[in-house]
């Protein structure tokens, strides 16, 4: 390629920079688009807050050196190709400054380093500091739901359900969290960051929730085919309401006051269902699957996937695969009085 003679003014070169310019201007744009806050950014307790305020510290920081680094790429971009110095000829002095600022730069990024490195064992440090006695939950992942057992000083004051967890405002609880099969990761980003279940250990989680509300949460390790279907809801309540609810969560199942029903009840210790579901105050004593004691009072089945209505339960019922495919659930034959009668049971289980 010929270089241009001695005094000849060179070409202007096309400038790259516009695309970058376009980035630069777009983002703005596109995080007005952002109306509703991510849950993470919406803490609901003091556990919440801390990881929230790693994330905005990480953000801001990171998002300074991003937008440091793109400033000096359209500055470079355009410094480019002016003045006519030949490229191949080293000034001493320009060089000598290139490493300096190369070696500021090299430092600067390993404090940035060492310093995020010890806020995010600080914030550790805090999230898993030895836990407060409390209410006692314990949780254990299945492939695809959650065995949730309040734990009490006798059997009697034992509660057990599944997927919904009840837990009062203001009150410190200790999850102990467990796996059966798989590794599974709990995470319910406004009350706690992810953590591990993992069969054969047993660890352990402090959550004080702030506010009342109902907080959803996800199994956040890829547990097999339906993973996308594992989700679980947090139900804070004020103190006396939560009482309230788990002295009823202790009561025995109501024994069945209409013809339906009763028929339904027959129905069910009839099949196996009894084989692997509980229905306390029956003779339904199975403990594989989610206990069925006070199934109505929850708000989902099937770990999320369906709303609770009559119509929900139904095809559950009838057909378990057809709404989660690879659940352990069988189908269970039924005709269509016992599928009726059946589903008029489970809804009466408050």
């Amino acid at each position: 390629m010929a270089r241009p003679a001695p005094g000849e003014r060179r070409r202007p070169a096309v400038r790259r920079s516009a695309p970058i310019l376009g980035v630069l201007l777009a983002i703005p744009v596109l995080l007005t688009a952002c109306q509703d806050k991510p849950a993470a950014l919406d803490p609901h307790s003091p556990e919440a807050e801390r990881v929230a305020s790693l994330i905005w510290t990480f953000t801001g920081l990171l998002g300074l050196i991003w937008l440091a680094v793109a400033v000096v790429s359209v500055v470079a971009v355009y410094r480019r190709h002016e003045g006519p110095r030949d490229p191949l000829v080293l000034a001493p002095a320009g060089e000598t400054r290139r490493t300096a600022v190369v070696g500021v730069l090299v430092a600067a990024t390993l404090l940035v380093v060492l310093g995020l490195t010890g806020l995010s064992y600080a914030a550790q440090a805090r999230l898993f500091s030895a836990p407060e006695e409390g209410l006692v939950i314990k949780i254990t992942g299945h492939q695809w739901w959650w065995d949730v057992q309040y734990e009490g000083d006798s059997p009697s004051r034992v509660v057990r359900t599944a997927n919904e967890i009840h837990v009062p405002v203001g009150r410190p609880v200790l999850l102990k969290l467990e796996a059966s099969d798989v590794i599974h990761s709990a995470w319910v980003p406004s009350l706690m960051g992810k953590i591990d279940l993992i069969p054969g250990r047993q660890n352990v989680k402090r959550l004080v929730v702030a506010k009342e509300g109902t907080y959803e949460g996800r199994c956040a390790e890829f547990c097999g085919l339906q993973h996308a279907h594992m989700g679980m809801l947090f139900v804070a309540q004020a103190p006396e309401a939560f009482d309230r609810w788990l002295v009823a969560q202790r009561a025995p199942a109501a024994a069945p006051d209409a013809p339906d029903r009763r028929s339904g009840h027959d129905a069910f210790l009839a099949k196996p269902c009894v084989m692997c579901h509980a229905v306390r105050g029956t003779p339904a004593q199975g403990q594989l699957g989610p206990d069925l004691t006070h199934l109505a009072s929850r708000r989902t089945l099937g770990a999320g996937t369906l709303p609770m209505t009559r119509g929900a339960l139904a095809a559950w019922v009838s057909d378990p695969h057809g709404v989660k495919p690879g659940v352990a659930m069988p189908p269970t034959p039924l005709t269509g009085p016992e599928l009726d009668s059946m589903v008029a049971y489970l809804e009466s289980l408050l």
